[in-house]
């Protein structure tokens, strides 16, 4: 039994690499790949996943979402592979632990005034290296504006 050349052949997918030059991302990546393969915790896997998505696939999270998500899950931290933004529209933050790729300035000063914590990825891997006490968020993907124009025609 050969390999069917007329066919295609074999079928060989590569896990997605990030193309970003941020130096901090490409550590991340390196960083999680490392805990990926030398830990049994699924939670590694995941974050190397989305860490090597596209800006498309790592949409921002609001802090209102964020408290919502998060109410009832007390001294857990909340991690998002991607931005979180700030809501004018929720007037009391809750005491929140979030571990993010970045803050706006706003969304990081009303968590730190609330008296919780912003982490980033390297802080979380030092804390928590199996991802024990997290909660894995993710903002949502179709909200985008041009996604308004996709689907039947």
């Amino acid at each position: 039994m050969g390999i069917d050349i007329e066919a295609g052949g074999r079928v060989k997918s590569k896990a997605r690499v990030t193309k970003s030059e941020n130096p901090y991302t490409r550590l991340l990546c390196k960083l999680y790949k490392f805990l990926a393969r030398r830990t049994d915790s699924k939670f590694n896997k995941v974050i190397l996943k989305r860490l090597n998505m596209t800006r498309k696939n790592k949409p921002p999270l609001s802090l209102q979402k964020l408290a919502k998500l998060m109410a009832g899950k007390d001294g857990k931290i909340a991690v998002v592979v991607g931005p979180v933004t700030d809501d004018k529209r929720l007037y009391e933050v809750p005491k929140l632990s979030v571990c993010a790729l970045r803050f706006t300035e706003t969304a990081r000063a009303s968590i730190l005034k609330a008296g919780g914590e912003c982490l980033t990825f390297d802080k979380l891997a030092m804390r928590s290296p199996l991802g024990k006490g997290t909660v894995l968020l993710r903002g949502p993907v179709k909200a985008r504006a041009a996604e308004r124009h996709f689907g039947k025609a």
